[in-house]
Parts: C-alpha cells; sequence; structure tokens
C-alpha cells in the first residue's frame, strides 16, 4: 500500500506540475497595455512601400521591409518584429521601425509618448520612413532613452528644448532631415554621447562651444548644414574623440589647432568646407589616426608632414581640391598602411617624382588628377606601382604609355577602375588589354581617332565605359550586345556612323544607360533596344523614321533624349503608360499634328520644341500631371537628389530664362515645359496653374490667343516665363506680380495691354521683355524703358551695352557653375563610396554643374 501511496502521490505531483508548465508556456510576457500602446501606435500612421529601395541601417543597405506585418492582437508583443522587452519586467524597451514605410506625423498626443506605457524605453529607431512635421516636445517624456535614430525622414523646424531631457542618451541621429535653426547647446549637457550625427539638414549658426564637453563623444558629424564660424576651442577638451565630422558646411578661419590636442583621434574629416589656411604638420603624426579627410576646402601654402612614424595607422587620406602649392611631400612613402590617397587640384607648378608612389605597398585607390604639374605621367609604371592597387585616377594630366613589349609578356594587373579623361592620349593604350578585371573605363575628352579596338568589348567585367568626347569612327560594334555586365555605356560626341545595332533587343544585356548623342548615326532607331534601360540619348544625329512602339516595354525607362534629328511622327502619347519616364525630350524633329490629353504622372521635363505640333490644348490638358503639381520635400536622399546613380549622372540642355544652359546633372526638383516654336492655338490651359512645382515654362513662338491665365498667379516656383511672338491680347495677369521666384519673362510681340503689374520682378525685366505691345503702361513699364527717350545716338548703343552686360554676365555665371564640378564629382563619388562601406556613417552628393551653350535664343 506505501508504494501505491507514494506512487499517486508522485503522480498528483507530476499533473500539478505540468499544469503549472503548460500554464506558464501559454502566458504571455508582454504587457497588455504595451501590446495596446503599439497597435493604436500602428494605426496613426499610413503605412506603404517606401520610395527607397533600400534603407541604410547600422551600416549596410537593406530592402525596406514593414516588421509591423508580425504585429497581431493575440500574439506576444515581445516577439514582434522590431520589438525587445526585458525578460523580467516584460516592459518594452526597444522599439525599432526602422525602413517601415511610415508615412505621417508624429504628433504630441501619440500613444508613444504616453509616459506611463513605455517609461522604460531605452532605444528608438525610426530612421527611413517618411516621417513629417516638427519633433514632438512630447519626445522628451521618454527620459530613459539611450539610443533615439530618426535620421532619413523629412522631420523639420527647430529641435524642441524638451530634448534636453534626454539625459542618458549615448546615440543620437538626426541627419538627412529637414531641421532648422541653431544647434541647441543644451546636448553639450549629454555627458553620455557618444554618437552625434546631425548631418544633411539646414543647421545655421555656429558650432555650440558646449560641444567641448561630450567627454565621451566618438564620432560628431555635422555635414551638410549651413554652420558657420570656427569650431569652438572647447574642442581640445574631447581627448577621447575618435572620429569628426563637419563635412560641406559654410564654416570658415583658419585650419583649428586645437584639434591637435585629439591625441586619440581616429578618423578627422573636415571635407566641404571653407576652412583656409595652412596645415600644421603636426597634425599627420598623431599615431592613433587612420583617416584624415580634409578635401574641397580652401586650405593653402606647401604642406608638409613633419616626422611621421613609422607605425602611422593613416589609411584613408584626402587632400584634394584645396589651393595647396609646391611639392608632393616628400614623407608620403612612410604611410605604409594607406589604402586611399586623394590629391587632386594640388598646384605642383612643377615636375612630379611619380616613383614615391611606388612605395605604398597597401594602396586600393590613388586619385591624382588635375595635379597642375609639367610632369607627362607614364602609364605603365604607375600602374605598376602596386599589386595592390585597384583604382587609379589620373584626369587632367598629360599622360603617355612606353610599353614597346607584346601584350603576352605584359603583367596582369587587378586594375579594376581607370580614369583617364582629359589627359592628351591620341591613341587607345594597348596596356588597357592586360587589365583583365576592368570594370569601369573613363577615356573620355582626349584626341583618339580611328575606331575602338574590338578587344575592349572582350573585357569580361566591364561596368561602364566613357568614350565620349573623342574623334573615334566606324560603325558602333555589335559587340555590345553581348557584354552581359555592362550597364553605363557613353558613346557621345564623336564621328560614329552607320545604323545603331539591331541587336540591341538582347534581352539578356543590363545595360541601363546609353548615350549616343553628337554623332552621325543614321537610318531608323531599331524597333527593339535594350529593355533594362533607364536612360536612352540618341540627340543630334541623322536618325529617320517614326518613334519605335517598342519603347513601351522599357518599364525602366525614366530619360528619353531624341532631340535635332529626323524623326516624322505624331506626338508619341503611348509613352504616358511608363510609370517611371520623368525626362522626355523630342526637341528640332519633324513630329506634328495635335497633343492629346495626356497621363504624364511622373513627367518633370518635357521638350518639344521646334516641331510642327498644331491644335488647341484643352482648358484641363495638365490636370494629370502630378508630378509637377507636387514633388513632395525631400523625397530622395541627399546623395539621390540627382537623376542617375553613383556612376552616371544624367544630363540635358534646356532653354532657361531665355539661354540655353547644359544641366551635367539633372536635379531631381527640377521641372520644366517648353512647347515653343509650334503651332499651338487657342486659348493657354488654365489648367497651367496647377502646376506649382513648375520651374521653366516656354510657349515662345506660338500662335496662342486670347488672355494669359490667371491662373498662373499659382505657380510659385516658376523662375522663367516666355509667352512672346504669340497673338495674347488683354492684360498681364497682376497675380503674376506676386511671383517671388520669377526672375526672367518675355511677354514681346504679342496684342497685350493694360497696367503692368507692379511686382519688383517686374520692375527688373530689359525693355525688350514687354516690346511691340501697344497698349501696355504703368510705373513698372516706365521703371524699365525709361531711357526709350534718350537721343537717337544713345538710344542705338543702349540696348547692345545692356546685351552684351547679360552675354558677359551669363558667360561668369555658367563658368562658376561649371568650375571642377565634374571632376571633383567624380573623386568625391568614389570615395564616399569607399567610406560608405568601410569608414565613414553617410556619402557626400557631387554637386550640379552648369555651362552655356554657344546658342542663345
Amino acid at each position: 500500500m506505501s508504494t501505491i501511496h507514494i506512487t499517486l502521490s508522485f503522480l498528483s505531483l507530476f499533473i500539478f506540475s505540468f499544469q503549472d508548465l503548460f500554464a506558464a508556456s501559454t502566458r504571455h510576457l508582454c504587457r497588455p497595455e504595451q501590446r495596446d500602446a503599439l497597435l493604436d501606435l500602428l494605426n496613426e500612421f499610413e503605412i506603404r512601400k517606401s520610395s527607397f529601395d533600400e534603407c541604410y541601417i547600422n551600416g549596410s543597405y537593406v530592402s525596406p521591409f514593414p516588421k509591423t506585418v508580425s504585429w497581431k492582437n493575440d500574439s506576444d508583443c515581445c516577439y514582434w518584429d522590431g520589438i525587445k522587452c526585458d525578460a523580467k519586467s516584460g516592459e518594452v524597451i526597444e522599439l525599432d521601425l526602422s525602413c517601415n514605410g511610415l508615412h505621417g506625423r508624429l504628433h504630441s498626443n501619440s500613444s508613444l509618448f504616453r509616459l506611463q506605457n513605455f517609461r522604460f524605453l531605452t532605444t528608438l529607431h525610426l530612421s527611413s520612413n517618411k516621417f513629417t512635421g516638427q519633433i514632438p516636445s512630447s519626445l522628451g517624456n521618454l527620459s530613459h532613452l539611450t539610443s533615439l535614430d530618426l535620421s532619413v525622414n523629412q522631420f523639420s523646424g527647430q529641435i524642441p528644448s524638451s530634448l534636453g531631457m534626454l539625459s542618458h542618451l549615448n546615440y543620437l541621429d538626426l541627419s538627412v532631415n529637414q531641421f532648422s535653426g541653431q544647434i541647441p547647446s543644451y546636448m553639450g549637457k549629454f555627458s553620455h554621447l557618444t554618437s552625434l550625427y546631425l548631418s544633411y539638414n539646414q543647421f545655421l549658426g555656429q558650432i555650440p562651444s558646449s560641444l567641448g564637453s561630450l567627454s565621451h563623444l566618438t564620432h560628431l558629424d555635422l555635414s551638410f548644414n549651413s554652420l558657420v564660424g570656427e569650431i569652438p576651442s572647447s574642442f581640445g577638451s574631447l581627448n577621447q574623440l575618435t572620429r569628426l565630422e563637419v563635412g560641406s558646411n559654410k564654416l570658415s578661419g583658419n585650419f583649428p589647432i586645437v584639434l591637435l590636442n585629439l591625441t586619440k583621434l581616429s578618423v578627422l574629416i573636415l571635407a566641404s568646407n571653407k576652412f583656409t589656411g595652412t596645415l600644421p604638420s603636426s597634425l599627420f603624426t598623431i599615431p592613433s589616426l587612420n583617416t584624415i579627410f580634409l578635401s574641397n576646402n580652401n586650405f593653402n601654402g606647401t604642406l608638409e608632414f613633419g616626422n611621421i612614424s613609422s607605425q602611422s595607422q593613416l589609411q584613408l587620406l584626402t587632400l584634394g581640391n584645396n589651393n595647396f602649392i609646391g611639392p608632393i611631400p616628400r614623407y608620403i612613402p612612410k604611410l605604409v598602411n594607406l589604402k586611399v590617397l586623394e590629391l587632386s587640384h594640388w598646384s605642383t607648378q612643377g615636375p612630379v617624382d611619380f616613383s614615391i608612389f611606388s612605395h605604398l605597398k597597401s594602396i586600393q585607390t590613388l586619385m591624382l588628377g588635375h595635379l597642375n604639374t609639367t610632369t607627362t605621367i607614364d602609364l605603365d609604371a604607375i600602374l605598376s606601382c602596386s599589386k595592390s592597387l585597384r583604382s587609379l585616377y589620373l584626369s587632367g594630366n598629360h599622360v603617355f604609355t612606353t610599353s614597346k613589349r607584346s601584350v603576352s609578356d605584359l603583367p596582369s594587373q587587378s586594375i579594376d577602375t581607370l580614369y583617364l579623361s582629359g589627359c592628351g592620349i591620341t591613341e587607345f593604350p594597348e596596356l588597357l588589354r592586360t587589365l583583365e578585371h576592368l570594370q569601369q573605363l573613363d577615356i573620355s575628352n582626349n584626341k583618339i581617332t580611328g575606331q575602338v579596338p574590338g578587344w575592349l568589348w572582350k573585357l569580361p567585367d566591364l561596368y561602364s565605359v566613357y568614350l565620349s568626347s573623342n574623334n573615334f569612327t566606324g560603325r558602333i560594334p555589335s559587340f555590345i550586345c553581348e557584354l552581359r555586365s555592362l550597364r553605363i555605356l557613353d558613346l557621345s560626341n564623336n564621328s560614329f556612323s552607320g545604323s545603331i545595332p539591331l541587336c540591341m533587343g538582347n534581352l539578356k544585356s543590363t545595360l541601363s544607360v546609353l548615350n549616343l548623342r553628337q554623332n552621325r548615326l543614321s537610318g531608323d532607331l531599331p524597333e527593339n533596344v535594350f529593355q533594362s534601360l533607364r536612360s536612352l540619348d540618341v540627340g543630334h544625329n541623322q536618325l529617320v523614321g517614326t518613334l519605335p512602339r517598342s519603347l513601351i516595354r522599357l518599364s525602366n525607362l525614366e530619360v528619353l533624349n531624341v532631340e535635332s534629328n529626323r524623326i516624322n511622327d505624331t506626338f508619341p502619347l503611348w509613352l504616358s503608360s511608363l510609370q517611371k519616364l520623368q525626362v522626355l525630350v523630342l526637341r528640332s524633329n519633324a513630329f506634328h499634328g495635335p497633343i492629346r490629353q495626356a497621363s504624364f504622372l511622373t513627367l518633370k521635363i518635357i521638350d518639344i520644341s521646334h516641331n510642327h505640333f498644331n491644335g488647341i490644348l484643352p482648358s484641363d490638358y495638365f490636370v494629370k500631371w502630378s508630378n509637377m503639381s507636387s514633388l513632395g520635400a525631400n523625397e530622395d536622399l541627399p546623395n539621390e537628389r540627382y537623376m542617375g546613380d553613383e556612376y552616371y549622372r544624367d544630363s540635358i540642355v534646356l532653354v532657361n530664362k531665355g539661354v540655353e544652359l547644359e544641366y551635367e546633372r539633372i536635379l531631381k526638383i527640377h521641372t520644366a515645359i517648353d512647347f515653343s516654336g509650334n503651332k499651338f492655338e487657342g486659348e493657354i490651359p488654365s489648367s497651367i496653374g496647377l502646376l506649382r512645382e513648375l520651374h521653366v515654362l516656354n510657349l515662345s513662338n506660338n500662335a496662342f490667343t486670347g488672355h494669359i491665365p490667371s491662373s498662373m498667379g499659382n505657380l510659385s516656383a516658376l523662375e522663367s516665363l516666355d509667352v512672346s511672338r504669340n497673338k495674347l491680347s488683354g492684360e498681364i495677369p497682376q497675380e503674376l506680380g506676386n511671383l517671388s521666384s520669377l526672375a526672367y519673362m518675355n511677354f514681346s510681340h504679342n496684342q497685350l495691354g493694360g497696367l503692368i503689374p507692379g511686382g519688383t520682378q517686374f520692375r527688373r525685366q530689359p525693355c525688350s521683355s514687354f516690346g511691340d505691345n501697344a497698349g501696355l503702361y504703368g510705373p513698372s513699364l516706365d521703371d524699365v524703358c525709361k531711357d526709350i527717350h534718350l537721343p537717337a545716338t544713345q538710344q542705338d548703343e543702349t540696348p547692345e551695352a545692356e546685351e552684351e552686360d547679360e552675354e558677359v554676365f551669363s558667360w561668369i555665371a555658367a563658368a562658376i557653375g561649371f568650375g571642377p564640378g565634374i571632376v571633383f564629382g567624380l573623386t568625391i563619388g568614389y570615395i564616399m563610396v569607399f567610406l560608405r562601406t568601410r569608414v565613414v556613417h553617410k556619402s557626400i552628393p557631387p554637386k550640379q554643374t552648369q555651362k552655356q551653350s554657344t546658342t542663345t535664343h
């Protein structure tokens, strides 16, 4: 019996224990009120697919994914994606909804800020979404936060003072937003802060000296703002600072000597500022430094590196695009660990001993463009300077090759990137044949004649090839259709002839950019072209026939330019079905007939000028052109603000403010409509007033009649307006006087009358802007035409002088815009790719440059 009782007792104990175990397994760790608050938070925002193809999260790029799909009311919130709870209390301590596709405004009464719900929250990451408006002051209620990341959104306004209550922060990232005002001085009280990112905003004023008290700070990024002044002397106390980035601001003053007190400095980045003066040689002797990034400033004088230790840890050094003069420092060979060296735009003013670079046994990227040296670079010798060399930039120097050996005797090298633009090269270097791993080749703007060697197209890894602005002849080889790795092919500004290869319909091709502009190509545009194309430019050739309807299959097409050919066709209304088309240029062809109403939802630039289009545009013609109605704010990351990508930036020629300008990089926010030089009749559609983001509008040289629509007064972004040489009547709408951005206008050669608007912009126009309109009058006209009563000799001289001044100003402006933009853009673009993957938190976009064409209108 005792045995039975013992057995029964054991079974009973086991059953009760199993019940407790079963109950424990079904009990949720998550606190119910927190689960409900999280579900309420989810309902406060719209969740849709992010416009970002990738998000930069924790040092790498990831595809957008809504973590909230796992949030179910009947499940434990501690196991939801993006949520982490304390194992004992069940309190939510981490909330990470980065790259979740959240759209909307973060309000002060949001369930997120109910202190009783998330009083122990330590981590809040909301980066790479589409939050708008100001940061709510109630964010300061989350007093236990140690990590806050609101980067890559559309937050605006000033940072609220309540943020100063987050005294436990050790990580703060507010970069890539639209914050304005000054950097709050209370950030100097975040005594635990190790990382502070405020880049890519609109901050003004000086760097607060209080930041000098952040003794634990390891990474400070203030790049891409509008900061002024010098770096505070208090920064000298940051003895543990390991990263300092103050790139692309408007800082002034000499190099801050106090930085030399930072004996544990690891990464120093002061690029793209306006620092002046000389660099102290002791800067390069700080033993812990591994990165110095000082390019694109106004540093000057000669440069000495001092007594560099053989134990130097320096791996990345960029000093280019400053005002340095004199010889390249002779101590560079001591930097045995150097992987990236950039010295472009160095005014050496004499010979350079390029053999010093052969001692850099670890060098991977060597950028020596535009050295202003008398020395001619031996390409063979410098390619052999290091077995580790991968990328070589020599553009803007005089380069030659001395190799007389047969190709079989030449050593195989690991170069994958070679830039030789503008190097005075007259023959295609045979040495390139040995670069079996070559991916990017830029040999543009040289003097090479003859045909492109066939062996070039047999290099298996070719990714981008720039052969523009040479004098290559012959036919475009059909080899290009077989290059499965090729994405960018630029053959523009040469003398290629014959027809475009019919093989372009090869479905296996990955070609994304094809630029055949300014050649002597003839025949029809092939019916089938690479379906992977994003950009197609065949402008300024001798192409005939019609526009192939097969273009409708190019679902990724963003840019189509067929200007200045002999294409004879009707308006390609069918192109409106291309969901990504942003730029359409049909200028100077033989297009004809009416242009029926279309729904160009994504179009930003359209130029159909100088054709034979006719007919009447209905009043609602522009109703469905939604991308010009509202582009949205900060739609793209700063390094994606130009059309194209880091390897290729789309360009275009547009008539803006009466001058034909070449935009070497098309800003994604730029919008333009040019219908000039056709035969349009009837009234200007009143729906034009819906295009609030329109920058350039040219309707000149047509047969428009009736009044100028008053709805044009809604075009608040308009900078250039030309309605000259039509049959317009009535008054110039007074509403146009309120367009503060309108810098250029032309109403001449119409039948306009009445009072000219009194806005400041109207008073600044030349008299010719209103000429041949007998009925116009008013103070504005009196101001701009006040010299019309001068003696005949002065009347004849004044317009010529004005025109000459305008022309000189245009050329000066164009030259300033062009400057070093192209080369510096390429230089910084590559370095940013390196930094993005190895060192730096954000990348730096190239500048937009403009240059004026010789043709004016």
